[in-house]
């Protein structure tokens, strides 16, 4: 494990995330702690595969991130043997408990040991100046080590939980949800989900994930008379996001006799299977799957060429989901009609027929239904658009919506 980054002073909040800075979410939410005063770290489990900003500030945040793979054999070998002298009793009622308690299967129970060997190794380079609490950004091997580092350093501990954490890769859930000192719900259905699964209610609070709609102006008008309308989409491009069920819904619209072209942007694993999908429809002249990567600060461009913005989530194969994506928040903040599925967190944002439209998910027909909706009537794009942007400055302004998190940091600091 390399030296630590300069710890700011002696009462700071230490963040834990997968990838650091390659999680846009993290990096938007430290941006407002840095401006609320709060200090605190960042500890990622890995480097990221990728950014998606290009400032200065995230420059300096992956620079002073601690990540904590790739580590020596011999670091955690020393930490484990000094872990009984440093801890107490703490190491060994941790180490029971990755032992003994509830695992959803043997390969999280392994898991469990091996973020509990990181989480000692993590603690011992931090003891002498312990952060004053502990707050994991995603729940899943990043939050166990978090959980076993508050754990052994004798600091609160909460999470926000997201989607793939909660679900894919769900690891010693309940112990999690027990110790946790508060937890984050990003939207009402997470909510549910934790008191479905045990929660205090009074340690469950709503914190949207939100954005900076002063960072997404509202696009001028829709495209110019005689050109047909353009269908925007974007994200990683991966099973849950439904770009499959999009381009189902445009070969449905097609053969309807529509006009209109789509554009999904974005990079991943299934790139090369969406444009195989594309070419044996037919569909290259009307469908472009980009593959390329979208930076934050490229995205207001990407959504002011649009005019309807479509994102089909659904559970994928593997049980992964979107809690509540901030690309649907961001196509609303510019001023564009949106459409999306009934799932997780998305009717929090997407009231239908108000803010956007809401389909069944994995359900192509009712999508071409909608997006044909949107195409001939003027007067429901404009008050979707007007509507979207809105509700999204209303509840979903990251600069005021984090405020209940901070107000929790700021007495954890203050008992410090």
């Amino acid at each position: 494990m390399k030296r630590l980054p300069e710890r700011p002073g002696p009462s700071y909040i230490a963040y834990f995330s997968a990838f650091g800075a390659g999680d846009a979410w993290v990096v938007n939410e430290l941006r407002r702690v840095e401006q609320a005063g709060i200090p605190f770290t960042l500890n990622a489990l890995r480097r990221p595969h990728q950014t998606f900003f290009r400032s200065a500030w995230m420059e300096k945040l992956s620079a002073n991130t601690h990540y904590l793979y790739p580590v020596r054999a011999w670091d955690v070998a020393t930490s484990l043997a000094l872990g009984p002298f440093l801890f107490g009793a703490r190491f060994f009622t941790a180490f029971l408990n990755t032992v003994t308690g509830p695992r959803e299967h043997f390969r999280a129970r392994l898991a469990s040991l091996a973020h509990f060997a990181m989480a000692c190794t993590w603690a011992r380079h931090v003891r002498q100046n312990p952060p004053a609490h502990i707050h994991s950004q995603w729940i899943h091997a990043n939050g166990t080590v978090a959980m076993y580092g508050a754990w052994l350093l004798d600091c609160s501990f909460s999470f926000t939980g997201h989607a793939a954490d909660l679900f894919r890769e769900r690891c010693a859930l309940s112990d999690k949800i027990r110790r946790a000192e508060f937890i984050v719900c990003i939207s009402e259905f997470h909510r549910q989900f934790y008191l479905d699964e045990g929660a205090d209610p009074a340690n469950l609070f709503v914190v949207y994930c939100g954005i900076d709609p002063s960072d997404f102006s509202p696009r001028a008008a829709d495209t110019a008379v005689g050109d047909p309308p353009l269908i925007a989409s974007s994200g990683r491009l991966v099973d849950k996001k439904g770009f499959h069920i999009l381009i189902d819904a445009c070969a449905l619209l097609r053969d309807r006799g529509e006009s209109f072209r789509c554009r999904i942007g974005g990079s991943g694993p299934l790139e090369s299977a969406l444009r195989d999908q594309v070419a044996a429809l037919g569909l290259e002249d009307l469908v472009e799957v980009t593959g390329e990567a979208i930076c934050q600060e490229d995205l207001p461009a990407f959504m002011h060429r649009a005019d309807v913005y479509c994102l089909p989530c659904v559970w994928a194969t593997d049980r992964d989901v979107d809690g509540l994506p901030q690309m649907l928040m961001e196509a609303m903040a510019c001023g564009v009609p949106v459409v999306s599925t009934r799932l997780v967190g998305i009717p929090d944002l997407i009231i239908d027929g108000e803010t956007g439209l809401l389909v069944e998910s994995g359900d192509a027909r009712q999508l071409a239904d909608a997006l044909a909706r949107l195409f001939h009537d003027v007067a429901l794009r404009t008050a979707l658009s007007r509507a979207g942007r809105t509700h999204v400055t209303a509840k979903f302004d990251i600069n005021t919506c984090l405020a209940p998190l901070f107000e929790r940091f700021r007495e954890k600091i203050g008992k410090a």
